[in-house]
């Protein structure tokens, strides 16, 4: 017996008898839901829309579209299958699967990257839960650029308000994380979902029916590539990855509460093609709008909390409808933060043994303490900058566009040429039970080499090696 082929062997037999008996999730709409909300949140709503604002529209969509493709899914693939095999957090499935090397950074890496994500992701969700009461202000609601930026300057630049907000967030989800998997995470993404879908639809239906609405659907669907550079690639290669929660330890994590029945290909093709759904509804709500009023596709991080107001402004009942759009976007955020944060707390019980409850307890109060310097970015640390960023934007610089698309390329190199095809097509096809062969070859090459490939041109490029 080969080398590798004892290491498979044993890796197998170890996945067995995990050490921790892991919660699960109890249904199939369950996983579909959990999944789906940690992929689409805040980065389909918030981060998509100014990415592509500032990266030059449709040009910076149809890149997006093709790093989805041909890395996103096959690396979520690869997650969920190593997740379910491993039956572990992050760093210990990688363990379990590949014993004899240093794959488990690759894990180690991910868990750094959803606590750095979080430290400025619950900022970013504070000021969600801060516009629900916003909307009851006539200051808030404007169709003025001025007035509505204005109103979001007064949260972000505001200390206090700042901090009570994003700890209000890290308390409500580490609620939620301490009551489980199937209780917890399942059953409030399982009832919340649907209905932000629906509500965005009828935001697209307004924007789309405001003056100048075709000039933001140019914008959005008619590519320039002349804004295309090395740079805009990685941004869209960043932003699949932070979108989808690949390369973070997520669906790792996710995967090992999968039951062995789940059909991880389908499950996983219906999370991206859902996740890329959601954020073409957000750019038809948001774009048409920033043209309409006059705003600025440029805008960056600001762009959701400036133009949102606008549009429910030239709507009737608009407060009303606005505060309902918040908290909806709120709850969506949740998703995504329940994923990022159960990664560090995975590793936690599964590491020292610990009970979820102080697991919980223990990564949200350092997240309270590093994220501190997020929320305070806009105003008591406005003039603190690291490598000429601020904390803020340094977490997510680092975060989205080096810890994610190394850990990816790397998972990659793992499922393809160590795990290599057998294993592949065993964990993929649930022990050989689903039929599933040509798809799973297929998918096998794009991790193997199509992946890798891509994802290290695109690194070689941003260092300006290539």
């Amino acid at each position: 017996m080969t080398t590798t082929a004892r290491s498979e062997t044993l890796a197998v037999k170890t996945a067995a008898k995990p050490s921790v008996t892991p919660d699960r999730f109890a249904t199939s709409l369950g996983v579909l839901t959990a999944t789906l909300g940690s992929a689409v949140g805040l980065g389909n709503i918030w981060k998509f829309p100014y990415l592509t604002g500032e990266n030059g529209g449709a040009a910076f969509l149809l890149i997006y579209l093709a790093c989805t493709l041909l890395v996103g899914l096959p690396i979520i693939v690869t997650e969920h299958m190593i997740g379910r095999k491993g039956r572990g957090d992050a760093i210990t499935s990688l363990r379990r699967l590949a014993p004899n090397g240093p794959w488990w950074l690759i894990g180690a890496s991910g868990v750094l990257a959803a606590f750095l994500i979080m430290a400025f992701y619950s900022e970013v969700a504070g000021w969600v839960f801060a516009y629900i009461f916003k909307s009851a202000s006539a200051g808030a609601l404007s169709t003025d650029p001025a007035t509505t930026s204005a109103a979001f300057d007064s949260l972000v630049t505001n200390p206090v308000l700042s901090l009570f907000w994003q700890w209000f967030v890290l308390i409500l989800v580490g609620i939620i994380i301490m009551i489980g998997v199937s209780k917890g995470i399942e059953a409030t993404t399982k009832r919340l979902m649907p209905v932000l879908f629906g509500l965005l639809l009828v935001l697209c239906v307004r924007s789309l029916t405001l003056p100048g609405a075709a000039e933001g659907l140019t914008f959005l669907f008619k590519p320039d590539f002349s804004k295309v550079t090395g740079e805009v690639i990685l941004v869209a290669l960043g932003l699949a990855f932070f979108k989808l929660s690949i390369g973070m330890g997520t669906m790792i994590t996710y995967g090992s509460y999968y039951g062995d029945d789940q059909n991880i290909p389908v499950n996983a093709s219906r999370v991206v093609f859902a996740d890329l759904a959601v954020s073409l509804l957000a750019g038809i709500a948001i774009f048409p709008a920033v043209f309409a009023f006059g705003f600025q596709p440029e805008a960056g991080p600001s762009l959701l909390f400036i133009t949102i107001p606008a549009v429910f402004a030239s709507m009737p009942a608009g407060q009303v409808f606005m505060a309902l759009f918040f908290v909806l976007t709120g709850i969506a955020s949740l998703g995504a933060q329940l994923s990022l944060i159960e990664v560090p707390t995975a590793y936690l019980i599964h590491r020292f043994k610990m009970s979820r409850k102080w697991a919980t307890i223990i990564t949200i109060s350092s997240l309270m303490v590093v994220g501190s310097t997020a929320a305070l970015s806009n105003s008591l640390l406005s003039h603190v900058k690291l490598f000429g960023k601020s904390p803020f934007d340094l977490f997510d610089y680092v975060s989205s566009n080096i810890l994610l698309p190394v850990g990816g390329l790397f998972l990659a190199l793992l499922a393809g040429w160590v795990l290599r095809y057998d294993f592949f097509k065993e964990a993929l096809s649930n022990g050989g039970k689903l039929k599933n062969e040509r798809f799973v070859r297929f998918l096998y090459i794009i991790v193997a080499f199509v992946t890798p490939l891509l994802v290290f041109l695109i690194l070689l490029n941003s260092l300006n090696l290539f």
